[in-house]
């Protein structure tokens, strides 16, 4: 929870908050193929990239 905080922190003190968007759909993306690395729909996720 500390590296939310100091990123909020770092997003909030720079006014850098387009970045948010950026972080949230990598993050998204992460999520989405760990949970589905052994399942059937890894072939169409990777086909994404």
């Amino acid at each position: 929870m500390d590296f939310l905080k100091d990123l909020w922190g770092f997003l909030k003190m720079r006014k850098k908050f387009w970045l948010l968007p950026i972080i949230l759909t990598l993050v998204l993306f992460g999520a989405l193929i760990v949970l589905t690395s052994g399942s059937a729909i890894a072939p169409f996720i990777y086909t994404i990239f």
